[in-house]
């Protein structure tokens, strides 16, 4: 690899961290033709940028801007135009080159690719489905590729680009206009939302129809489409973001949206906070949003407190909820139904199931608890079992509270059930 290409990648590597969408999706293997041997798994291996698939699998991405150039003067981006940093391009065959000899290896398993807009939203998009279906007509790579799509872009681009991408996504990045229209003034949510439902249309689209020979379509963008917003930046609380969040979800059938706190960059705009955002606030987003997902909770129990904005910095939200509701506690895991078991805190989806399957065969007690290595201390106030239901003492709010608080030292990315 050349000096001059080493030193692009340096520059586009690290113009690309700033953007946390870059999981996997669920796409799966992109199998071969007969006769074609093509290159690339979704299997182990070591890389530049480290990702999760949502069954546990660890995989490796190339995670670059294609370049980071920009005709936009998002105050929040590092990359705008006015924002006096080093700028490099790839061209569209040293991206396919840079990809292909990565992959052969073994750094990488995919490619996640963004840009800044050079030109026009068209030309941008064009170059990045040239990369796109390079790397799958040219080269038979069947690894994972996430393409970051441009909103103004034609919507036949847009199109295009699913055929080739195993998942799409559009930054909303703030969720109000009023947000956008001080810090990114070039962007409108109208547009964004247009390319997610015509994403949205598509994607369905592909996965129930056939043509009329009754062969199926081809494969549109099987990992969904995802986005991500910046918190912090501007004046937003908690309830406009999760409240945009689950429309989101709702509307386009989102697969993630990623949080990412706002911090200080070089080059900064004077319009911006001089404080980065806490990243306890980006970390209850995320356990917010999970528990929306997953745990069948709505947005205004989530945001019930005392503060009805925002969510509570000292305890995670599940926990924050059981203290605000202690008239449905301690709940006898031998009779609750499944949607009040979710609402225990210390005990995760996964482990319902198992107390469900438990229950067929007789009567759980604490021993039972031990054997599914639980959190103990944590579910003690909240839960009884044939030989077990908490004190008086235990039971008391006040003091409960207090003890169950979290410092901001806590381990930001832990898990949370």
């Amino acid at each position: 690899m050349s000096d001059k290409l080493i030193a692009k990648l340096a520059v586009l590597s690290d113009a690309a961290k700033y953007d946390a969408s870059c999981a996997s999706g669920t796409a799966g293997k992109r199998q071969a033709k007969k006769g074609d041997k093509g290159i690339g798994s979704l299997t182990g291996g070591t890389g530049i940028c480290h990702s999760f698939t949502p069954d546990g699998r660890c995989i490796s991405l190339l995670k670059i801007l294609m370049t980071n150039y920009c005709i936009y003067d998002c105050h929040y981006c590092i990359n705008r135009i006015s924002s006096d940093v080093k700028r490099a391009r790839f061209s569209v065959q040293e991206v396919v080159d840079l990809t292909i000899n990565f992959y052969k290896r073994n750094y990488i398993e995919g490619l996640f690719l963004s840009s800044g807009i050079i030109q026009s939203p068209d030309y941008t998009m064009e170059s990045m489905v040239r990369i796109a279906k390079a790397l799958r007509l040219e080269h038979g790579f069947r690894g994972y590729i996430h393409l970051k799509t441009i909103p103004n872009a034609a919507v036949e681009l847009q199109n295009e680009a699913g055929l080739y991408a195993d998942r799409l996504s559009i930054n909303v990045e703030l969720p109000t206009q009023a947000g956008l229209n001080k810090y990114a003034p070039e962007k409108d949510l109208l547009a964004i939302d247009g390319a997610m439902a015509s994403m949205k249309e598509k994607i369905d689209e592909h996965k129930n129809s056939t043509t009329y020979t009754g062969k199926r379509l081809p494969r549109f963008s099987p990992g969904g489409q995802s986005t991500q917003m910046i918190i912090g930046a501007d004046g937003s609380n908690d309830k406009t973001i999760l409240t945009s969040s689950v429309n989101l979800y709702d509307q386009h059938k989102l697969r993630r949206v990623y949080y990412s706190a706002f911090s200080p960059i070089d080059h900064a705009s004077q319009l911006l906070p001089l404080k980065p955002a806490p990243l306890i606030r980006e970390h209850r987003l995320y356990q917010a949003d999970w528990l929306l997902r997953f745990y069948d909770f709505k947005l205004d129990e989530i945001l019930q407190g005392a503060n009805g904005d925002m969510l509570d910095m000292q305890h995670d939200p599940k926990l924050a909820w059981a203290l605000s509701n202690r008239q449905l506690f301690p709940v006898d895991l031998n009779r609750a139904d499944q949607h009040l078991l979710l609402r225990v805190p210390g005990i995760g989806a996964r482990t319902v199931q198992k107390i469900l399957t438990i229950r067929r065969h007789g009567q759980l007690r604490w021993a039972d608890l031990v054997k599914l290595r639980l959190p103990l201390q944590k579910i003690k106030p909240f839960i009884s079992v044939v030989d077990y239901s908490p004190s008086a003492k235990l039971l008391e709010t006040d003091q409960l509270s207090a003890r169950m608080a979290q410092p901001s030292q806590m381990q930001l990315f832990g898990g949370m059930v």
